[in-house]
């Protein structure tokens, strides 16, 4: 069996024995065009240059420490260039390889879960291999990365890499001791592997808390280390996720009768499966509690977001959510359950850089006509009570008017006889966040933010 075969079997096995992997997904190939400074592969006698630590060797400048792997069968040369009528000169023909060293362990975007379904995604520290999953580095693929900064130890379960798998310490650290490993895996950092898997079926937490900070810096790197602005009022921000979020998160508290898997394939099946719920992608894993919540360590935590333009969707399967909890709570191991429920869209297809001066403008027409309106009745009131002044000095200086009718009907002011002629004031539903809290022993209720 050869090496891709024998990584396909133990994926095979991982998926049997319920354990989570991530496949390392950048590569750092010769015929990969992203490797390259034009994105495209060196024409036919182009100049190539490597990084690091560079020395001519002909048209090409290759590193002093590094390695070709060539296929089987494969061969690789170099020629003068003045002997090959096709190949170019100058500058404009030079091909730069780009620096492999930029690909990190703690970068959310180069890995990617073995075991995705449609439907379903991880928060960004999960999307980083956590504490108990198993990782793999295809064998068909040459590669590099860089472990850490600032995070210490990596710790996994396993490690697949070169059609080994590295389940014990002393293994994986002889290999990465050798060249072999020398030129695959640098940086400060340390990985180490640790076999016991998760036996809990409520679900582990991932353990990547403490290099949350690394994992945000690299994922918000391209983009400045700044967040980008949620597209809604009073977004979200979930445990393991670098930025807000528009949508919903579910929380809930288990007891041993839970099992994380089961609920996760319920949501898949039973709730988006649904037209309604089409648009919708969910995150499920076990996660810590905020501090102050002593009722217990961890919860599990159910994110909700819509994949396209918000409508709504995420709030109505919460709520769908906490209704189904609270009809099978006792049979699915869910003691109580919590919702939270991000505001209404921003803006509807406008970008918000043109459209946040116009809702600043708005407001403060508004803030000004509602101040002139103030000061108006304000001046009104005033000048009727001096009125009703001079009035009342008149029937003290005249007896005989002290019976007659003082003032006049202002339907501005309504006495309190007439009060309870007007209709009550109707309570303003229309609020952005709403917070739902659900316990299958005592009910559902709901509270506004």
């Amino acid at each position: 069996m050869g090496a891709r075969g024998r990584v396909l079997l133990w994926l095979q096995l991982c998926a049997l024995t319920r354990a989570t992997y991530k496949v390392w997904v950048p590569n750092t190939n010769f015929d990969d065009a992203a490797n390259w400074s034009q994105n495209r592969t060196p024409c036919t006698g182009a100049a190539v240059e490597f990084p690091a630590d560079k020395v001519p060797c002909l048209p090409q400048l290759l590193p002093l420490d590094g390695e070709f792997v060539l296929a089987s069968g494969a061969g690789f040369g170099a020629a003068d260039a003045g002997s090959r009528p096709d190949c170019g000169t100058g500058e404009g023909a030079r091909a730069r390889f780009l620096d492999p060293d930029r690909f990190l362990w703690l970068d959310p975007r180069l890995w990617r879960p073995g075991d995705a379904a449609r439907g379903l995604f991880s928060l960004d520290a999960e999307r980083v291999p956590c504490r108990h999953d198993d990782v793999v580095f295809p064998a068909d693929a040459s590669f590099r990365v860089g472990l850490g900064p600032g995070a210490g130890t990596v710790r996994v379960r396993s490690v697949q890499a070169l059609g080994q798998t590295f389940a014990r310490d002393e293994d994986l650290a002889a290999f990465l001791a050798s060249r072999a490993g020398r030129l695959r895996f640098h940086g400060p950092g340390a990985l180490s592997v640790d076999p016991e898997a998760c036996a809990d079926p409520s679900g582990c937490v991932c353990g990547n808390a403490e290099a949350q900070p690394w994992i945000c810096a690299a994922l918000l790197q391209p983009l400045g280390g700044v967040c980008p602005q949620a597209t809604c009022l009073e977004p979200l921000r979930p445990e393991g996720q670098c930025c807000d979020l528009c949508g919903a998160v579910v929380s809930l508290t288990h007891g041993s009768a839970f099992d994380l898997q089961q609920y996760r394939a319920r949501l898949l099946h039973t709730f988006l499966a649904l037209p309604q719920y089409q648009g919708l992608q969910v995150a499920v894993s076990k996660v810590l509690r905020p501090p102050g919540l002593r009722e217990a360590d961890t919860e599990i935590q159910v994110v909700l977001v819509e994949a396209g333009p918000e409508t709504g969707g995420a709030g109505r399967l919460a709520r769908a959510l906490l209704e189904d909890i609270a009809e099978h709570g006792d049979a699915l191991g869910v003691l109580s359950a919590t919702a939270r429920e991000s505001g209404a869209p921003v803006w509807a297809g406008t970008a918000a850089g043109l459209n946040a001066p116009a809702r600043a403008g708005l407001a403060g027409g508004l803030a000004a006509s509602g101040l002139l309106v103030l000061m108006v009745l304000l001046a009104g009131a005033l000048l009727l009570l001096r009125r009703e002044g001079r009035w009342r000095r008149r029937d003290e200086a005249d007896p005989a008017r002290a019976g007659a009718p003082r003032g006049f009907h202002n339907p501005l002011f309504y006495t309190a006889d007439s009060a309870e002629a007007l209709p009550a004031p109707k309570s303003d539903q229309r609020s952005s966040s709403r917070s739902y809290f659900l316990n299958p022993l005592f009910g559902e209720g709901e509270a506004e933010a």
